[in-house]
């Protein structure tokens, strides 16, 4: 147990300073820095196209095309078995049996059953191996596949092939034994096993109930720490059975227990929904969840939105309007690309969307900068990202059934809109006409423009801190009770149908910081001036900056007009390395934005902080840090 302390401490450095003022500058990036998932992971997982009827033919020839096709060679590496794959856990010793009927080369004589043969097998393609668990005792199949070939068979003990209880065992056999390279974890064993479970009868399944820790519908009644503790202990076994970290953890638990919070400590990436299907509306719904959380993503942790679901449904070959639209929203909010196509029939119309080169690169840009949302609505969003090669990507998106004329403008870009702007398709790779200031675009139905723009920099000495987001680290938000999400789409619930009063979005990101934009989705806005660059955020906040030898630090700063509490009064703080290097004095709701400067000549990291200096109501104050530039 201590090696799994000292592990959990390398996981998630909060832990070590528990007692110290959250707000307190700590002069170093706190989240682990981490060898894996520099940018989003690509490869195919079997779920969306087998669910349990998962066998190891159907997953070799996905493999083989992900290698024929060139692929593998975009980065398309991690080939993943989902749920299906588990025969029983057997009682003597613990130790999970593989469904050798589905799997014969685990069928060793004379020994027990290993993937072994199987993950040495995809390693020689040069591919990487990953596998399904849960969290739990059970897993989501046996809830919600109850009529599937492929369930855990024997005793109630012998059925209970989640994680729970055999944590560091499991693990162990998984990437010690077995070579795995990667691992997803549900969350099912911790959400519907209780006695009363109005998803699955326990007593007449046979299964030892567990008393939910997640309740989708109430983040009241989810105990958080509970949920983070069993995937800190995840993390801490992947840790010392793979100290050279050469590993993936993928949180499966669709934005619950405030992940949002802590899922970048803990795994390499995290849901941010449930489950995608392959319809248009559900796709909305899980781009939502992900969409407006730039701040929170970077390389070695990313927001999930679920896996694509290109080939199927609404985006199957004769949808590839669709089809494309969908890959180029994953693509350009840094989705990790995981195809969910039997590939040893994919039409070349589905190949040549998962292989379009200059979309898999906007998604596996190095700096690892999710696109903030430049203009956002029902209808019509502009998203842009900003490129290592100096460049921006901008996706601009239809998402209702009628045409759209578009107006994308300079101040999108964050260019300037005195000098000529230009605009490569990346689907037709057709170059537009140069324009300044702003040009008008077209689009279908469900169809995304995605462009590689340049231009010149409206800030060319520098950049916007909304421009740089996986250069900050929300330390602290100021998020004091967690909420849902109320601007992620709705759609008719895909499993229920109409038959309660429908499904809410369980993603606790109602109030967390955001890229030109206030913690609740209004326009940055101090004493009636308007700020289209900035940061927003509520008091009681701190946020760690990386600085790339930029020796300058400004910004406009205020309460935002938005706010709430319009009594109490707040201070911005900025520090270097640790070190106190400007403050703004107390500012109150209807001050003037008041400048803020700071020599940062030298300076590795910056934290922003926001204090209140009164403490008459228990509502956060929201902030803006407008304009805030490295230069």
């Amino acid at each position: 147990m201590r090696a799994l302390a000292a592990s959990l401490l390398l996981i998630s450095p909060v832990l070590a300073v528990a007692d110290q003022d959250p707000l307190e500058a700590r002069g170093r990036w706190s989240i682990p820095e981490r060898k894996q998932a520099r940018t989003p992971p690509m490869g195919w997982n079997s779920w969306n196209a087998f669910r349990t009827e998962v066998d190891e033919a159907k997953v070799m020839g996905a493999a083989q095309t992900i290698v024929d096709s060139g692929l593998a060679k975009l980065g398309y590496v991690y080939v993943n078995i989902d749920d299906g794959w588990w025969l029983k856990r057997r009682t003597r010793d613990g130790r999970l049996q593989i469904r050798t009927a589905l799997f014969p080369s685990a069928r060793i004589q004379g020994k027990d059953s290993s993937f072994r043969p199987f993950t040495d097998r995809l390693h020689a393609m040069g591919l990487k191996a990953g596998l399904y668990t849960d969290v739990g005792r059970n897993a989501c199949s046996q809830a919600y596949d109850l009529h599937s070939p492929n369930l855990p068979e024997g005793s109630t003990a012998e059925r209970e092939v989640g994680l729970h209880g055999h944590v560091e065992q499991d693990i162990a056999l998984y990437f010690r034994e077995w070579g795995f390279d990667y691992i997803k974890v549900d969350a099912c064993g911790l959400n519907v096993y209780g006695a009363a479970s109005p998803v699955v009868d326990v007593r007449k399944q046979g299964y030892r109930p567990f008393e939910p820790l997640i309740d989708q519908t109430s983040i009241a009644r989810t105990d958080i720490p509970a949920v983070r503790g069993l995937y800190e202990g995840v993390a801490a076994a992947l840790h010392e059975t793979n100290a050279d970290g050469d590993y993936i953890l993928a949180i499966c638990n669709w934005g619950t227990a405030d992940v949002r919070s802590w899922g970048k400590q803990v795994g390499h990436l995290w849901r941010t929904s449930g489950d995608i299907t392959p319809r248009w509306t559900r796709m909305l719904h899980n781009f939502d969840s992900a969409s407006t959380r730039a701040l929170y993503a970077k390389p070695g942790a990313w927001n999930d939105p679920d896996m694509l679901f290109v080939g199927h449904g609404d985006f199957d070959e004769n949808h590839l309007t669709e089809a494309r639209s969908h890959f180029s929203l994953w693509a350009i909010i840094n989705a990790p690309l995981i195809i969910g196509y039997d590939l040893r029939n994919a039409p070349k119309s589905l190949l040549d969307i998962w292989g379009n080169a200059d979309v898999v690169r906007i998604n596996q840009d190095p700096l690892g900068h999710q696109a903030v949302i430049a203009y956002a609505s029902d209808d019509v969003q502009i998203l842009v990202k900003t490129l290592s090669n100096g460049r921006k990507a901008v996706a601009v998106f239809n998402r209702g059934l009628a045409k759209q004329e578009v107006n994308l403008t300079a101040a999108h870009l964050k260019f300037s809109a005195d000098k000529p702007i230009e605009l490569r398709d990346l689907w037709t790779k057709m170059t537009l006409p140069a324009f300044t200031k702003e040009t008008t675009l077209e689009l279908e139905p469900r169809e995304t423009l995605l462009f590689e723009a340049s231009g010149t920099r409206r800030l060319p000495d520098g950049a916007y801190l909304s421009e740089t987001p996986a250069d900050i680290n929300v330390a602290v938000d100021g998020v004091l009770n967690p909420e849902p999400d109320p601007v992620v789409h709705r759609m008719a619930g895909p499993w229920s149908g109409t038959r309660d009063s429908g499904e809410r979005p369980a993603y606790t990101g109602w109030g967390g910081a955001q890229a030109d934009a206030t913690p609740y989705d209004q326009a940055l806005q101090v004493a009636g001036r308007r700020f289209d660059t900035g940061l927003g955020i509520l008091s009681g906040s701190r946020l760690e900056v990386r600085n790339g030898g930029r020796k300058r630090f400004e910004a406009s700063v205020g309460v935002d007009d938005s706010t709430r509490n319009v009594a109490d009064k707040v201070e911005f703080l900025v520090y270097g390395d640790g070190k106190l290097l400007q403050r703004s004095g107390a500012v109150a709701f209807g001050d003037a934005a008041r400048p803020i400067e700071a020599n940062v000549d030298g300076v590795k990291l910056l934290e922003l902080v926001v204090r209140q200096t009164t403490g008459g109501s228990p509502v956060p104050v929201v902030v803006t840090w407008g304009e805030a530039a490295l230069r």
